[in-house]
Parts: structure tokens; sequence; C-alpha cells
């Protein structure tokens, strides 16, 4: 699809600016952080954030390597959470490759992670910006509280809708947001330019989120990850609410028995997705995850009519449609 390639073409444009700023980035830690640093963020990621931090600031009128460097700067802190998150799950793998913890002692993965975010705090300091600090600083602080939430409610059956949107904003899309915030307020952007970016990103954030819960009951072959992780790990995800509201009585006493004890199998996840996707639970949340996208879409209109716009747009639309 043209749209697709155009935006395809437009991040691959940007992405090896970003990449080497990282690098240079990961050579201002401590050596002894460097190789478990280095592993995390090689083991790849879509670069969104850092991404948006560039897109927003161009739409604004601002393009110089400085932005790139500020742009790093919610990467280290994304990569920091997730050499946290993966110690906290004991997962294994990450992005197809060993976790940080299974080759590197667990206390240096976790100072590493401190030491991603000490120097995150550093580069964003430079820039002498209040604004900014105050941003990343609420970046920081919303997303350990989305985390501390979603742990609160793991193998829990009474987590509200309510509730698991306030674990999402904190945990995906507060990131978001401050990505696209930082670039309007690096750019120099008024009032009105900050709240409208700052609007988009935390739309396309929830938006973002909702998808992968969907996602996570799609099969292996096509996302590339194991079916039904979230109700393995206990996580009252949208789709598996649905689900969990269809089942009789009984049916749900005991899927509330063996989620509530942690003892749903990789068979029973397997069994529930398969169920999740022929009654469509799964479309549904994606419908869902459009009210956001239409808010974001909305929040662009506030923004200046450039190229880096109609990215933005198309940004939107690939959260909407992404397969994994």
């Amino acid at each position: 699809m043209p749209t697709s390639i155009t935006l395809k073409a437009r991040l691959g444009q940007e992405l090896p600016a970003i990449n080497r700023a990282l690098t240079h980035a990961v050579e201002t830690l401590p050596e002894p952080t460097r190789p478990i640093a280095r592993h995390i963020l090689d083991a790849g990621g879509k670069r969104l954030r850092p991404l948006l931090v560039v897109l927003i600031a161009k739409l604004l009128g601002r393009d110089d390597a400085r932005i790139r460097e500020l742009a790093v700067t919610l990467e280290m802190l994304h990569a920091a959470t997730l050499l946290h998150d993966d110690v906290l799950d004991n997962a294994l793998r990450r992005r197809g490759k060993p976790a940080a913890h299974t080759l590197f002692s667990v206390p240096s993965v976790i100072l590493t992670g401190d030491a991603l975010l000490a120097g995150a705090n550093a580069l964003v300091a430079d820039w002498g910006d209040s604004r900014l600090s105050c941003c990343f600083s609420n970046a920081t602080s919303q997303t350990a509280a989305g985390e501390i939430l979603e742990i609160a409610a793991q193998y829990h059956v009474d987590v509200s809708a309510e509730a698991y949107e306030n674990i999402v904003r904190g945990k995906t899309a507060w990131l978001i947001r401050s990505a696209c915030e930082m670039g309007a307020i690096a750019a120099g952007g008024d009032d009105a330019a900050v709240r409208a970016a700052a609007s988009f990103g935390e739309n396309v954030g929830m938006a973002f989120q909702l998808v992968d819960d969907a996602l996570d009951f799609a099969p292996e072959s096509i996302t590339g990850k194991p079916t039904g992780g979230d109700v393995r790990e206990g996580k009252l995800t949208p789709p598996l609410r649905l689900y969990r509201d269809s089942l009789s009585d009984v049916e749900r006493v005991a899927f509330d028995g063996a989620f509530c004890a942690g003892l749903i199998t990789e068979d029973d996840a397997v069994a529930i997705a398969e169920r999740i996707r022929v009654a469509g639970y799964d479309a549904v949340v994606r419908q869902q995850a459009n009210a956001f996208l239409d808010m974001a879409h909305h929040a662009l209109v506030n923004l200046p009519d450039r190229p880096e716009r109609v990215i933005l747009h198309q940004m939107a639309d690939y959260v909407r449609d992404r397969k994994k």
C-alpha cells in the first residue's frame, strides 16, 4: 500500500541517526554498565518513542542533532523498565534474545537500569529547560506508578475497566505522550501545540496497548510470541474480561480459581485464546482502540499542516492495523 511504503521509507530515513545517537549515549554511561545497556538496546525495538520526539520537533520546525540526543533519552528510560521488568517477571527472553539477567548477574542488570535512567536524566538536564526536566520526571514516575498498579492487579478478577485504563495510561501511554510533549517543547511550540502533541501521544499510547492486548491472543505463528501470555501472567486485559463475562456461572468459578491461583497452563491459554478469537473479543478490543485513535487524529488538526503531520497520521493507522 502506498501509505505503508511512505511511512516505512520515512522511518527508515530517521532510524540510522537515532541509533547512532543511542550508541553515543551508551558510551556516556559508566563502563561496567555498557555491555548490559548494549544488550538490551541492540535487541531491537520499534524506536517509537524517539521517532515521535523527532517527528513532532520537525513538524514544529526544529531538525538538528540535539533533537536526536534528546529523543534517545526516552528510549533509555524504556530500556531501563524492560531490564527491571524481565527481572521481576523472571522472563527468559526479550525480543527473541536471552533476557539480560540470564547472561549477567541480577544485581548488575538492575543497577544498569538505574544507570540508564540516570544517564538519560543527565542528558535532558543538559538542555537547561525545566519544562523538559519536568516532562521526563513525570514520564519516569507515571511509568513506575503504572507498573505498580499492574503488579497489584495481577491474579485478580475484580479489576474494573477504569482501573485497567489507569494501568495502561501509566505503564504505556504516558511515555509515548512524553515523547510527543518533549518534541514540542524542544521545538519551541506554544502551549496549544504542546497540549495537542501530548494529546496525540497519550491517545496513540492507549490504543497501542489495547491492540497489544488483542494481539496477545493471536497465534504464535503470526506474532512470534507465545499465545495467551497475559492470561498465564494473571493480567485481566480487556479481551480476557470479555471472555470471562461470557462464561456460565460454573465455568466462571472454575476460571477464577485457576486464574487467581496462577494455575492457567500453556494449553489452557491456547484454548482460551482460540475461544477469544472465535467470539471476536480481540476484534472488539481493536474497535475500542479506534476511539483513542480518533482522538489522536483530531489532536493533529491543531498542529501545522506539514509532511510530518501526514506521517503521524500514518503512524496512528499503523498502530490500529499492526499484526505483531
